[in-house]
């Protein structure tokens, strides 16, 4: 994952120092790409531990169309709790619960879960009922890759002007595009990331696109060969610099090997448990901040 701190630096070298919606700051550059060739090994941080089942889950909830955190908190993931909390202590409900009483009762509740564990029309719905009109972009995708392998238009996008704000944060990642070699043997998948948490999101969501693509390719008859990051607004908030830096003094470690069940047949039967990863070693953990 060298490209992965080729890019650290370029943004602690080159970037400008901004403020953000946040109120954190960022250092940020516009404009940068990576690629990961994925028969070298699963690109998944070594240089951090990292743990691929929350990468994993979240991309299942993508795939099924769900917007509620519900199914993340029962599966003990809670990389998007921040906020739908924040709605919630504006809401005439709140009674000063702390964000571990809010997931308790997103939990154990599902009505309240119902009614306040919702993000809105992010990713799922994007990807399977755009705009809410029935159009289901993954499974037109699959058709296309398997039916029209040279088309140009294998696409899914994210970024709906109509709804987005309606979302609880409008997608990150908003479109992304898929390729076919032309000996119809590799897939390749590139995806634009608007704006980019160059410590704490990037790491996955270059786990999450080349796990996506790997499924992909198995349910559609190819192998999986690339994946191309490109990025608007690559930032690192301040409060992260520090902890880049000491990553920045690890040196990183060889790749591990993704296992899929290849019984698996359909993008949407896929389970955690059809799911592995082989050989992952890695440095300790480092830890940062969410803004929210």
């Amino acid at each position: 994952m060298k490209q992965y701190l080729d890019m650290c630096r370029y943004i602690l070298e080159n970037g400008e120092d901004r403020d953000d919606r946040t109120g954190t700051g960022t250092r940020s550059c516009f404009g940068y790409q990576t690629r990961y060739d994925l028969r070298e090994g699963f690109p998944l941080l070594t240089t951090k531990k990292m743990f691929l089942r929350p990468i994993a889950e979240e991309l299942l909830w993508f795939i099924k169309g769900d917007t509620n955190i519900k199914y993340l908190v029962d599966r003990r993931v809670g990389i998007w709790n921040e906020w739908p909390y924040e709605d919630f202590k504006k809401s005439e409900d709140f009674n000063g619960e702390t964000l571990e009483e809010f997931i308790a009762k997103i939990r154990d509740d599902d009505e309240f879960a119902k009614k306040h564990g919702n993000l809105g029309p992010v990713y799922g719905a994007q990807w399977r009922n755009f705009n809410y009109q029935g159009i289901d972009q993954l499974s037109r995708l699959v058709d296309s890759l398997k039916n029209n392998p040279f088309s140009r238009r294998h696409i899914i996008s994210a970024w709906n002007p109509v709804q987005v704000d309606q979302m609880a944060l409008p997608p990150c990642h908003t479109l992304m595009q898929f390729y076919v070699s032309p000996d119809k043997k590799y897939l390749s998948c590139q995806l634009y990331q608007r704006s980019a948490d160059t410590f704490l999101g990037v790491p996955f969501n270059i786990a999450s696109y080349a796990l996506l693509t790997c499924m992909l390719a198995q349910v559609c008859g190819y192998q999986p060969k690339e994946f191309v990051h490109t990025f608007g607004d690559l930032h690192i908030y301040q409060d992260h610099i520090d902890v880049v830096k000491t990553q920045l003094e690890r040196e990183p470690l060889p790749l591990p090997k993704l296992q899929l069940n290849p019984d698996v047949k359909s993008i949407f039967d896929f389970t955690i448990d059809d799911i592995k990863l082989v050989d992952y070693q890695s440095h300790g953990k480092l830890r940062g901040k969410v803004s929210v």
